[in-house]
This record gives C-alpha cells, structure tokens and sequence, in this order.
C-alpha cells in the first residue's frame, strides 16, 4: 500500500555532489526546488565556489565542516539563516583573495617598465617638455592636435616676382619674414582646399617693397589695393570681416603698409617682429614674430657655465633712450662690458659672437622699435638675456615662461641694473642656463622646418588664435 510521505519525513541528506555526475546533479536541484531550498542554496554554492576552495582548502575545511553541522539541523529556518550566513563568509573570504592577489601583482611589477602615455607619447622617451612652459601637458596635447588638424589656405593671387609671396631674402635680421614664407608653402600645413582651411594667409612681403624703394606712401596704397582685391574677389574674409586671415612682417615698415586699412589692423591677425602697444599690437589677437639673424656665426651654446666669467655684456647703436642712459651710467664700468658702438670687425673675426660665450647676462636694450635681434642672438649662444624694453609682447609668450630662462628689467630700473645681477646666486644662473638651452630649439629658422622649431611655434600660436574665432 502507498504511504503518504511529508516533507518532514524525508531524512536529512548531505548535498549533491556536483563532481560525480552534473546531469543527476541537475535533475536532483530541480526535484529539490519546493522540498528543501536550503539544500538548493548549498549545492549552487558548492559548485560556484569549487575553484576558489582549491586555493582556500584550511579555511573551507571548517567552513564545511559548519555547514555540514547546518544542514543536519532539524530547523529549517535555522538551516536557511544558516547557510546565508556562510554565503556571507564566503562572499568576503572570496573578495578578500582577490584583493589580496590583484595588490599583490601590481607591487610586483617595477613602476619603470610601465611607461605613461599622454596624447600617444611616452613621457620617459620625451624630455621635450618641462616646466619651463606654462603649461607642459596642455602645450603637448595641443601641439600633437595642431599638426594633425591644422590647414591654412594661401591666396594665389599676385605676381610672385614683386611684392606678393617672395620676400627679398632669408639671411639679415629680417630673415624670420622669409623663412615663414618659404616654409607655410612647402608645409603640411597648407591647404588648396578654402572650405578646408582654419586660417588664410595673405603673402605680402613688405620687406620686399622697401627693398625695391617704394616709399611708404606707395606702400600703403599697393596693400591696400591687393587687400580690397581679395575681398571683392573671394567670399572668405566676410564671414568673419577678417578675423581668420594674417599677414606676416617681421620689418615695422609692414606694419605701417597696412594702415591704409584700419580693418585689416583691427580684425586681422598680425604676425608682427615689434609687438610694441604703442603701434596697436593686440596681444591676445596678434602675433610675436622673434626677430633671428640667420644664418648664426657660431655654434649654440650649451653646458659652459664654468667659462662665462663677465657679469654683463652689450654693444650696439645708440639710436633709443634706453640705449643711452645705459651707455652713460655703464660704459666704464668693470664688471659690466659696456659699448656704446657695435664692435668694429677690424678688431678681429667674431669678435662680437664670441663674447657672448664668456658672458653670463646678455643685455638686450629696445632700439629704434621694442624688439631686438639681441635676443635671439642671445638665446643661441647659450647667454642669459636681460630684457630692458617696456611694453614689450615676447615672442611665444602665451607658451613658455620667459622668467625661467631670462632676466626681465624695467627701464626704470637700469641704474640698479648690476646689483640686481649680481644679486642672482650662482644656483640661480645655472638654473637659468639649462632652461635657456631648452627653448633654443624654438628660436631657430629651419628649411625644411622640424618638430618645434621657430615655425611650428609660431604656427602653434597661430592655432590657439583661431579658437577664439566665432562664426
């Protein structure tokens, strides 16, 4: 006769032994659903926590050797508390491990054999970067985008043989005009395309006209005539009435040709050798050209702080106010070399270049304009310069922090001009130094141009302009 079998009276069994045979494993679960859900639960537990027993075999010892004194409870709501509370313990035992062991593997791999990507460049690999910028991971990222994205479209029109698109020559101060030319039209930056282009470039080379002797009256005239052209000619300077053009000049006289037309000074950028405010330079707008006299005499200098054993040195015209007090207040003194004329090439070959490497602090008094090709000069031959100007934009500013390679003085203060070299400690000037060889690269003309070079600067603060564009 059948005899009718509650759930009380089945006997406690141990749980199902998934290793034996999966399919009766999973047969018996199923049949053990609504019957025994404490079994349930500690069978799933079985099997998903089997590779981690391997590992844990002390502490899963006693941890069966409880669940098993659970599972034989006659409760079974005891049973149940019982065994959510070893999922708990295991839970945390099984977190535990895996934390232990992720730690564990990261301390033991050396923090020098996983190099730092930022923007796709290794930081180990690449000393190119340093605090001498104002912002080194923003001028990297920013630069690394510009040579990927950057296009500039350059107006055909114009006879390459006058004033348009040729400047007279690539050597003299004023050669940093030229090298911009010739380097944008063999660049990767140019662009056939307009609908393409960030910028437009408009090739006139004032530098040329007044080598040819056309008066600044006639100047005035021919740029004015070139640029109204170009307006009426192509639709691209009235989306912006301007403001993504530039035209280059590294002589004040283009800077005088363009003021025929005061909407080309007021919306265009201008990349311009004297960023002087009193011209109407608008720095966050316009463009510091550094001044270079290319080709340089003589190697740049670099690691020679030992042999720089004068305070001070200038030589030059006495054509500024500046220039003047400080001829008169230093000429004769012995610390500081002192000349109130450039130094005769009679004297001997290179006199001048040479002495640039025996100097410490290279002073760099305004001229006829702000600028000064001293500076450049300077920077190449590995001597710290001291910038007496007044209103005075740097060229690349915006980018590195002339503080950390130069010494800047108010023309005020060039009657206290040596105390405050000499006050600047031997720690100090050799700090200058090094940082003074790291920004030589970016004051250096080359054809074709390279990676931070002169060019790719001023192209680099070109493309910061063009953000603040809205159209």
């Amino acid at each position: 006769m059948y005899k009718k079998t509650t759930i009380n009276a089945i006997p406690n069994r141990p749980y199902p032994n998934p290793n034996r045979n999966p399919i009766r494993f999973l047969r018996r679960l199923r049949r053990l659903r609504y019957r025994r859900p404490h079994i349930l639960a500690a069978g799933l537990l079985h099997s998903l926590t089997l590779p981690l027993r391997f590992s844990l075999s002390p502490a899963m010892s006693a941890i069966k050797h409880t669940f098993q004194l659970t599972s034989s409870s006659s409760s079974r709501l005891c049973s149940l508390r019982a065994s959510l509370l070893t999922l708990a313990v295991l839970t945390f035992i099984s977190l535990t491990y895996l934390s232990f062991t992720s730690l564990h593997s990261s301390a033991s791999s050396s923090p020098s054999q996983l190099p730092v990507k930022l923007g796709g460049i290794e930081d180990a690999a690449d000393d190119e970067i340093s605090d001498v910028y104002h912002s080194p991971e923003v001028f990297r990222l920013n630069y690394a985008e510009m040579e990927r994205k950057f296009k500039v479209y350059i107006y055909p029109d114009g006879d390459p043989n006058t004033f348009y698109q040729t400047p007279r020559k690539l050597t003299g101060k004023y050669a940093s005009e030229g090298y911009f030319f010739q380097n944008i039209r063999e660049s990767r930056f140019r662009t056939e395309d307009p609908d393409q282009a960030h910028l437009f470039f408009i090739p006139i080379s004032c530098h040329k006209m007044r080598g040819k002797g056309t008066s600044y009256e006639n100047m005035t005239i021919i740029v004015q005539n070139y640029v109204e052209s170009l307006i009426s000619k192509y639709p691209y300077w009235n989306r912006t009435l301007g403001a993504d053009h530039f035209f280059v000049t590294c002589h004040d006289v283009g800077v005088r040709a363009s003021e025929g037309l005061p909407f080309l000074i007021k919306n265009a950028i201008r990349v311009v050798c004297s960023p002087s405010y009193d011209v109407g330079f608008i720095p966050h707008k316009d463009v510091a050209l550094p001044q270079v006299l290319q080709p340089f005499a003589l190697p740049a200098g670099g690691n020679d702080t030992e042999n720089r054993t004068t305070l001070g040195f200038w030589a030059g015209h006495r054509n500024s106010k500046i220039r003047v007090i400080l001829a008169r207040v230093w000429e004769n003194d012995t610390e500081l070399d002192i000349s109130n004329n450039r130094i005769n090439r009679a004297t001997g070959h290179l006199v001048y270049q040479k002495r640039f490497y025996r100097t410490k602090f290279c002073i760099c008094p305004g001229g006829s304009q702000v600028n000064s090709a001293r500076i450049a000069d300077s920077i190449h031959y590995g001597c710290v310069p001291v910038i007496l100007s007044d209103y005075y934009d740097l060229p690349f500013n915006d980018i590195i922090d002339w503080k950390k390679f130069s010494v800047i003085v108010k023309e005020r203060d060039v009657y206290q001009l040596k105390q405050i070299l000499k006050d600047i400690s031997d720690i100090e000037f050799i700090k200058l130094h090094k940082n003074l060889v790291q920004v030589q690269k970016h004051f250096q003309w080359n054809s074709p141009p390279i990676k931070y070079d002169a060019f790719h600067m001023v192209m680099y603060d070109l493309w910061l302009r063009h953000h603040v564009i809205k159209y």
